[in-house]
Order: C-alpha cells, then structure tokens, then sequence
C-alpha cells in the first residue's frame, strides 16, 4: 500500500470512520456527534456495525464549521450557510442570485469579525508585552 493511498481513498469517495475524521481535522468525537445531532454534519452512511461513516464531502462541511466557529456564528447561521452552499453546488441551483446575495453577507460579516479579532488580538498582545516589560531579564525564556 502507499503512502497516498488515504488521499486516493478519500478522492474515489470511500468512507472513514469517525476517529478517522476526528483526527484528519482536529476536531472530538464528542464534537463530530453534538454537530451531528443538531443537523450541522450527517455521516453519508453507516457500517454494518453501526459506525458513522463519512465521506470526504461530509469532511470539508465540518471544516466549514469550525471555521466558523472563532467567528462567532450561531448554529443557526452555521446551517444557513451549509444550505447556501450546498444549493450553491448543485448544477440547477435555485434562486441563485439570492444565494449569492446572501453568501456576501456572510462574506462581509466574517471580514468584520476577523479585524474585530485582529484588534482584539494586538491588545492582548500589547498587555503580554507590557507584563514582560516588568520581567527581570532573567525571566527571556519561560520555563515549563
């Protein structure tokens, strides 16, 4: 077997497992299941023994997910978008205009969240510098 033969598995749409997906993106598995729950992320199919089993699109949702995580957006937003997106995938897409006009809402709300955490991040930044500036030079490399 080679070493692409994941990579290759997953572009011919063959199924991973939960642990699989939770490790490939970083995510729990008690996190995959709550996002499943709540109708966020469905595995495509399940095994023989019941094992959730997920294809490489069910991967790139959850990606979408945590992405907007740190952003802020309410499940409710999460679904919205993953609905635009997926209608957005399809050849005969709706009220595509519509889709698109709401994708850049989305776009724009997740641009002012980023400088808002950019911001928010330079002042954290600027309150260690000034909590190091009390150190003893001695103190250059923290200690674990």
């Amino acid at each position: 077997m080679s070493h692409h033969s994941r990579r290759e598995r997953d572009v011919v749409g063959e199924h991973m497992q939960i642990g699989e997906v939770a490790e490939r993106i970083g995510l729990s598995l008690r996190t995959i299941r709550y996002y499943e729950e709540v109708g966020l992320v469905v595995p495509s199919a399940r095994s023989q023994g019941g094992f959730r089993l997920y294809t490489e699109p069910d991967v790139q949702r959850l990606g979408v997910i945590m992405r907007m995580k740190p952003l802020g957006f309410q499940l409710d937003e999460m679904r919205e978008l993953l609905g635009i997106l997926d209608a957005l995938g399809a050849d005969d897409a709706a009220d595509r205009a519509g889709h698109l006009s709401r994708l850049t809402e989305f776009w724009t709300a997740a641009e002012q969240r980023c400088r808002a955490l950019r911001t928010q991040l330079s002042i954290a930044e600027d309150f260690a510098a000034t909590l190091r500036s009390h150190l003893p030079a001695a103190a250059d490399s923290p200690q674990g």
